[in-house]
């Protein structure tokens, strides 16, 4: 069965399920039918795309498929509104933005100049300023913005920031203290990073036991979570799984 036959006969069928769904008058199933690709463009136009227009999760949907096939879009957008209008929101949604991207470069230049007069100890731009510095692999700048963010803003509190900490103090040799600050993100952190992290490091120390232990609980512990989060954290998972495999053990 030729292939362009398929496709029609796979979009036909996904527009007459729409116009079921949507309460449509069923002549256009006639036209689906008639008019194959034509019917199916013409459809498409008429009704699909105001329904994702005028629905706020067909919205989301379009805006998600539109970033899957063009990443950057969003932020030339946010570019041309700052060059346009330099203010303290749109430097912060660029910013923002770029960190998102993997932009780093881009990023630590933005939170520098977001940094000055009164947001110059802002703790929601110093920890953008840290996350930059973290994602070029800066880990020394890092921890010093960190640690300064904490003697200007000590009520501060940030699960991203304490990671990116525990992180830095790894990165930079200081083993000990990285294993104490993963202990608490292990108990503490809204997902399974802090305790892959803490694990894995248990592992690079050579204190098998306990890694194994860390991976097994882990593990455990997420197969009594909803579906919805073992998907979303399934890198975690399987990298756990992983590292308990070879540690010589059943996760």
């Amino acid at each position: 069965m030729p292939a362009l036959f398929l496709v029609s006969l796979a979009l036909q069928i996904a527009c007459a399920v729409h116009v079921i769904r949507s309460g449509r008058s069923l002549y256009w199933i006639w036209l689906l039918l008639i008019a194959s690709y034509l019917g199916v463009a013409i459809y498409v136009l008429a009704a699909v795309i105001p329904d994702l227009q005028s629905n706020p999760g067909g919205r989301k949907a379009a805006r998600k498929a539109m970033q899957t096939l063009d990443p950057a879009r969003r932020r030339r957008a946010l570019q041309r509104r700052l060059e346009t209008s330099d203010t303290i929101d749109n430097r912060r949604h660029l910013a923002e933005e770029c960190l998102e991207l993997g932009d780093y470069t881009n990023a630590e230049e933005l939170y520098r100049g977001l940094l000055k007069g009164l947001y110059a100890e802002d703790p929601d731009f110093m920890l953008g300023l840290a996350r930059a510095q973290g994602g070029q692999d800066d880990f020394a700048a890092a921890r010093d913005t960190l640690d300064a963010l904490a003697r200007t803003n000590p009520n501060y509190t940030s699960h991203e920031g304490d990671l990116l900490h525990a992180r830095c103090l790894e990165a930079l040799g200081d083993t000990a203290a990285a294993l104490q600050a993963y202990s608490v993100l292990a108990r503490s952190y809204p997902g399974e990073e802090g305790r892959y992290r803490y694990g894995h490091l248990l592992h690079r120390a050579e204190r098998h036991a306990e890694a194994r232990d860390v991976f097994a609980a882990q593990l455990k512990q997420a197969r009594s979570m909803p579906a919805y989060y073992r998907r979303k954290e399934r890198p975690w998972l399987r990298a756990a799984r992983q590292e308990l495999t070879q540690l010589g053990a059943r996760g």
